[in-house]
């Protein structure tokens, strides 16, 4: 198990993590999810050893490592920059921490192998890194650090460099790959698509705090407040300000919704209301839904489906919609929201009775 007890990081009068509390069990995947400077890389560097924390204590299998530089501890890391020998073949890459470690030729090779395997590398042992494509010298990198066997596995956004194509196979080939190392993995990433692929444990980080730790899907759909809401939202998070009365939120004079059931007992007041850009629609999806009036900003087509940016009482929404859709910059369009979708936030930002967020 790794722990981090009341760790801090300042660096200056900088402070890079405030305090945190976290424990990452042995054989688990664990990501780190944060747009960029939310601390991820900070907090993998305190965990490796690479930077010693200002103050708190960091503890690996019941023993106190603070101080202990990162050669004396079982860590592997990948980054999103891959890092690899140019002058040493696929194979001698791959191969290289079990060479320092004396493992015998016997088993040096037959591990090399079976990572070269894993990771689709076999017809390129003999080849040096700067001969393969981009994503090849990252899954070289990637055998590297599993073959070492170590304890803990640091990757820092390790896919980012990657086409598309190759980005979606190896994410979904590394749950299986995690599942079968029995290590602790760390896994960091801005994407919350990626964190929900991944699945595992999530810590939402946001500016050097960890706001909300626990079983991905857990953190996805109960965030227990709006930060964590918003991190965890791609496209953004769509809110809007209203004040509760009775079984309605208000929206302005002319506008509101109905309150779900599961939010009644809520205290009449202001709160904010937030839902993701999917649960948006251009027709009702359910009997529930409310239609509203809203102004079309932007249309971004992808192919599949289309982002649709909508002004709607002084703020800006998202609409994710199935297939293509030709709207006209200024159109008034109706759009509808199931209020069940819906979290509800108080003042403060904390959830109030959050509802799981319906499957997409």
């Amino acid at each position: 198990m790794l722990e981090l007890e009341r760790v801090t990081k300042i660096v200056g009068s900088q402070t890079h993590i405030h305090e945190t509390d976290l424990a990452f069990e042995t054989g688990t995947l664990n990501v780190l999810l944060g747009p960029t400077l939310s601390g991820k890389t900070s907090l993998m560097r305190l965990m490796a050893g690479l930077d010693r924390p200002t103050s708190g204590t960091v503890r690996f299998d019941g023993k106190d490592v603070t101080g202990l530089p990162v050669q004396k501890r079982s860590v592997a890391m990948v980054y999103q920059q891959f890092i690899n020998y140019p002058a040493m073949t696929v194979y001698e890459n791959i191969a290289s921490p079990l060479r320092l470690a004396g493992a015998d030729k016997a088993t040096l090779d037959r591990e090399v192998r079976e990572a070269a395997e894993l990771m689709r590398l076999t017809p390129f042992l003999d080849r040096t890194p700067l001969t393969l494509s981009g994503g090849q010298q990252q899954r070289t990198a990637l055998a590297r650090a599993l073959i070492k066997k170590a304890s803990l596995v640091l990757l820092d956004e390790p896919l980012v460099n990657l086409d598309y194509k190759l980005r979606e196979e190896l994410r979904a080939e590394l749950p299986r790959i995690f599942s079968e190392s029995g290590a602790i993995f760390v896994y960091a990433t801005t994407e919350p698509s990626e964190a929900l692929l991944l699945g595992g444990n999530t810590a939402t980080l946001s500016e050097g705090r960890v706001t909300q730790y626990g079983p991905t899907v857990d953190v996805f759909r109960r965030p227990r407040d709006l930060l964590t809401a918003r991190t965890f939202a791609d496209p953004p998070l769509n809110t809007i300000d209203v004040v509760k009365r009775g079984d309605r939120f208000r929206i302005d004079e002319a506008v509101d919704l109905p309150v779900p059931e599961r939010l009644r007992s809520a205290a009449d007041g202001s709160y904010t209301v937030a839902f993701q850009p999917n649960h948006l629609a251009l027709a009702p999806q359910t009997p529930e839904a409310v239609g509203l009036k809203a102004k079309v900003s932007v249309t971004e087509i992808t192919g599949s489906e289309t982002y649709v940016h909508l002004d709607f009482a002084d703020v800006r929404w998202v609409m994710l919609a199935p297939g293509i859709h030709v709207l006209e910059i200024g159109e008034t369009v109706e759009v509808y929201v199931d209020p069940r979708h819906t979290m509800l936030f108080a003042s403060d930002g904390e959830a109030v009775r959050p509802g799981e967020r319906l499957a997409a």
